[in-house]
């Protein structure tokens, strides 16, 4: 309903944007003809039609704009309350369950473990809102980053991915480093984990028919350190391969109403990457051809203390 409500008010913005545009036209061009010869007044008329044009031109645009931002802010609201009422009502129910009833120790210990995981589930969502809000707040913090190498790190966020999604080792694959060479950035150890989590999870939730995700480090340009994170997922059409690091979009369509997710996951990506001096794009083929996410990143040279 209120999807309905906000095209019907894009539809009337831009309706009567047109025809406010149409009547401005329609009573300044006598002006302009009944006063031709007159010259002054002819260019008085039609810089004043031009710039009454303009603004009802800009007033539309930014009326749709923010009805489009209304819209996504709503869609996140209603994302997080989502993603937080269903494993509180999950846990609940187990917890009641448990109270009431002698259950066998199996499964006592399975109740267990999917209320440990609903719990991580709640832990995830709330620390993702709480690191939008502190990421686009706060001011660089140049003097807390460390050197890092980018191998083991990425390494660290496949095997906490794994862990999470209950997959096997072989559905995210990390491949070695050409000429084995160690590559170092200098970050912030906790933004940079988040990055690449969501970029993992981006690619582990996108691939309904099978994960198989295989993420690659080389040196670009002798300056950058490139992270690719490449799926075999449902893939992205190309109007769709800037928005998606927009905050609170979702792709729209069947599988973003089955997929759970807040839309500020690559938000965040790209939020971290800009404070690092780098940058995140995405490629694909199409949609059902998968997906290639990319982290740039500055190279950094090692110290050799290592």
């Amino acid at each position: 309903m209120n999807l309905t409500r906000r095209r019907g008010a894009i539809a009337l913005a831009i309706t009567l944007g047109v025809l406010i545009v149409g009547g401005l036209i329609a009573f300044t061009l006598p002006w302009i003809l009944l006063n031709e010869r007159r010259f002054w007044l002819s260019i008085l008329g039609i810089v004043l039609a031009c710039l009454l044009i303009a603004g009802v031109v800009l007033n539309t645009i930014f009326l749709v704009r923010e009805v489009r931002r209304n819209e996504r802010q709503d869609s996140f609201m209603n994302a997080v309350t989502h993603e937080l009422k269903t494993p509180i009502a999950s846990i609940r129910l187990y917890l009641e369950t448990l109270q009431r009833r002698e259950l066998p120790e199996a499964q006592r210990q399975e109740f267990y473990r999917i209320m440990l995981a609903d719990s991580g589930r709640l832990l995830t969502t709330v620390e993702q809102v709480l690191k939008a809000g502190e990421l686009t707040h706060r001011a660089r913090r140049d003097s807390e980053r460390t050197m890092l190498e980018l191998a083991p790190l990425v390494a660290e966020c496949i095997a906490i991915t794994l862990e999470r999604n209950h997959l096997p080792a072989e559905a995210i694959q990390l491949a070695p480093v050409p000429g084995a060479v160690r590559l170092h950035v200098r970050a912030i150890a906790e933004d940079l984990r988040t990055a690449v989590l969501n970029i993992l999870d981006n690619a582990v939730k996108y691939s309904p028919n099978g994960v198989h995700v295989t993420c690659a480090m080389a040196i670009v340009d002798y300056t950058q350190v490139a992270l690719t994170v490449t799926d075999t997922g449902v893939g992205l059409a190309p109007s769709d391969l800037k928005r998606i690091f927009k905050r609170f979009y979702r792709v729209p369509g069947r599988i973003a109403v089955r997929v759970k997710g807040t839309g500020i996951g690559l938000f965040l990506v790209r939020t971290i990457a800009k404070q690092h001096g780098g940058s995140v794009a995405a490629v694909s083929p199409g949609p059902n051809q998968g997906t290639t996410i990319t982290l740039m990143l500055p190279l950094a040279a090692s110290d050799g203390s290592d």
